[in-house]
């Protein structure tokens, strides 16, 4: 199973703080995943013009293929202006519309404060659906008061990390199931 950790801004800290986090709950408790963390601010990314995400070169070719390959994604997001940033859209934009078909998805955003929780509903969960993405219901929404000094001091955000990583993991087991019981009854 390949899962992308997908930090989804070019910059800040936060986002990638928690990605950290997620990446070492992953590697404990699922040595098995193949994690990959993918960091968008370390990569030099040509703006979506419509190509096929496989005519593009370059680093552009190899996140988007990353993605494509992947069997979970975990997104994770800063709110900047009651949005998701413009590097995390021109993935989207990327990407063909069914990208996430089969694929498990879940999320996790970091905010200055509760006042953008909702856009996690409004912009990242019909984005994710209209690519077909299998979604894992909860996410986790970590404000700026849980972090210091570019550390996470709310011991709630690892607790919910962890169940986040658990309900990904078992969305992806029982999608397996689905998808293998779907397979089977061809009878080819």
């Amino acid at each position: 199973m390949k899962i992308i950790g997908l930090s989804g801004s070019i910059v800040g800290s936060k986002t990638r703080t928690v990605m950290d986090a997620v990446a070492k709950e992953i590697a404990e408790k699922y040595p098995e995943a193949d994690f990959q963390l993918i960091d968008l601010k370390d990569y030099d990314l040509q703006f979506s013009d419509g190509r096929n995400y496989l005519d593009y070169s370059g680093d552009t070719a190899w996140v988007t293929r990353q993605v494509m390959e992947a069997d979970v994604m975990i997104i994770g997001t800063p709110v900047f202006q009651a949005s998701i940033p413009a590097s995390l859209k021109n993935i989207f934009d990327l990407l063909p519309v069914g990208a996430f078909q089969d694929k498990t998805v879940s999320f996790f955003v970091t905010a200055g404060s509760s006042k953008h929780y909702l856009v996690a509903d409004h912009q990242l969960k019909p984005t994710l659906s209209y690519m077909k993405a299998q979604i894992v219901q909860t996410f986790v929404y970590v404000e700026e008061k849980s972090f210091q000094q570019k550390k996470i001091v709310d011991d709630d955000v690892f607790i919910r990390l962890e169940r986040l990583i658990e309900d990904t993991m078992d969305t992806y087991e029982a999608n397996e199931i689905i998808r293998k019981k779907k397979e089977d009854s061809y009878g080819f």
